[in-house]
């Protein structure tokens, strides 16, 4: 399929399902734990046996509500619902979720570009368990038999609601990278894709700009943010050209077929008179005490958007630009460094390059250090080069940088050295630099590099261009 036409506009909508890091589950006390055998975390509360009843898990409503306070939404009173559905894997043949009356209403998330994306809702409900197809297919059509496992049953989850704020494939990748981080910064999930811990489903519609938004098509069960933006932009295309074909889409469910690269019918999308929703009979309103939920905003860490200003302001640079940095945990790095007298902008090329390429070692090293070599590369002590080479050290084994400098030899070479050299290169190429001359501003390289080779690599890149640049405006006087 060819791209999106720019005559047509894509609205996404969100709702990505986080499972909580409790010890048990939501209405029961057994384990809630990843990859244990199967069937062995289970209890009759959770495999819905007659006579058991569901006591509500208040580690998992703290969690909920620390979620809700990191998305800026209101937290009120709720009730909990049945959703009536039958799966294999949902052993009550009903859900215990939130309906009309959820915990987390009315809040937004702040993308690293500085856009906002509003939240609808996020909701307590249980997990299901999980089935296995088993036979060639992995899927249900064409599978030989199914293996249920209930220890994900009961598993507590929120389900975070995105208005249909979402323009392409990339913002929607951003927005779920952005919430797994506040998630993992509050403690509330691992957020990970690969296990299961956080799943996507993605609401797609397109229209043409100026007009109502479209039939919308939701894509179930998204586990990567690979497959998240690749399968919003199939679906995209899929509906474009079944419009421009005259046809009509439908509201459905579809499954994304990583191997394919393609969505597929699943079924008729649901409404909510479908499931039947009625209180649950069996648990009482929910309505934390002020108190609680006071203690709970105080207790949340820095979160990434406020990492991201606070460091933005310490370099000059936009939240977007020192992004990566809060991403991968070196935004404490470079504002001690920074606050040690670094260089704002070499402290964060160093970060985002050097350091982010070891980033395993980057917890050993010493941000009184990294702030010296900073200063170093700064003042021409080190060539940018070297400066790169004494970090690659420090990283390795730790250490001093001045005592790492003097051990290989590196030291600032005399202008005139540098000066003579770049002379030199020139004269011995004249047709390149007339094309230098004439603006061609790529053969800066060629001449950059012969000074370095000439100098032994001690040469400041810096100081050879700005020295190519002198003899240029120089030229064409």
């Amino acid at each position: 399929m060819t791209a999106v036409s720019t005559t047509w506009e894509t609205v996404i909508g969100l709702e990505v399902h986080c499972e909580l890091r409790t010890e048990t589950k939501l209405f029961c006390g057994c384990r809630n734990a990843f990859g244990d055998e199967p069937n062995t975390n289970i209890c009759p509360t959770c495999l819905g046996l007659p006579g058991s009843l569901p006591v509500l898990n208040r580690g998992a409503v703290e969690l909920a509500m620390r979620i809700g306070a990191a998305l800026h939404c209101e937290v009120k009173p709720s009730i909990f619902h049945r959703k009536n559905y039958f799966y294999p894997d949902m052993p009550k043949d009903y859900q215990i979720s939130q309906y009309d009356e959820p915990i987390n209403v009315d809040g937004w998330l702040e993308l690293p570009d500085g856009s906002r994306v509003g939240i609808v809702r996020a909701h307590l409900e249980e997990d299901t368990g999980k089935t296995t197809h088993v036979g060639t297919s992995g899927r249900i059509h064409g599978a030989d038999h199914s293996l249920v496992d209930y220890n994900r049953a009961g598993v507590p989850l929120v389900e975070i609601v995105s208005h249909p704020d979402i323009r392409t494939a990339e913002q929607a990748r951003s927005y779920v990278s952005e919430l797994r981080a506040i998630l993992v910064a509050t403690g509330t999930s691992d957020g990970k894709m690969e296990e299961g811990s956080l799943r996507v489903d993605a609401n797609v519609s397109v229209h043409r700009a100026g007009e109502p938004f479209g039939t919308r098509a939701e894509i179930k069960n998204l586990n990567s943010l690979r497959s998240l933006g690749r399968a919003i932009e199939y679906e995209a295309r899929r509906q474009v050209a079944l419009l421009e074909d005259g046809g009509t889409v439908v509201q459905e469910t579809r499954h994304w077929n990583e191997d394919e690269g393609r969505t597929s019918s699943l079924r008729t999308k649901e409404e909510a008179y479908d499931y039947r929703y009625f209180p649950e009979p069996d648990l009482v309103p929910l309505d934390p005490a002020l108190a609680w939920k006071a203690a709970v905003r105080a207790a949340l860490p820095v979160l990434p958007a406020e990492r991201r200003h606070r460091l933005a302001q310490v370099t000059g640079m936009t939240p977007a630009d020192v992004g990566l940095l809060v991403e991968l945990d070196l935004d404490g790095l470079v504002t001690t460094a920074i606050e040690l007298g670094a260089d704002p902008r070499i402290a964060v090329n160093r970060a985002a390059n050097e350091v982010a390429a070891s980033i395993d070692a980057a917890a050993s090293l010493d941000p009184a250090a990294f702030a010296e070599l900073a200063r170093m590369e700064a003042d021409g002590r080190l060539t940018a080069t070297q400066a790169k080479a004494v970090l690659h050290e420090l990283l390795a084994d730790g250490g001093d940088p001045e005592t790492i400098a003097d051990a290989h030899g590196f030291a600032p070479v005399d202008t005139g050295v540098v000066e003579r050299a770049v002379d030199e290169v020139i004269a011995a190429d004249g047709a390149a630099w007339a094309r230098y001359v004439a603006g061609e501003d790529k053969v800066a390289g060629l001449f950059v590099g012969k000074v370095m080779k000439a100098t032994g690599g001690k040469a400041d890149g810096k100081v050879v261009t700005a020295l190519l640049q002198q003899r240029r405006a120089a030229a064409t006087v």
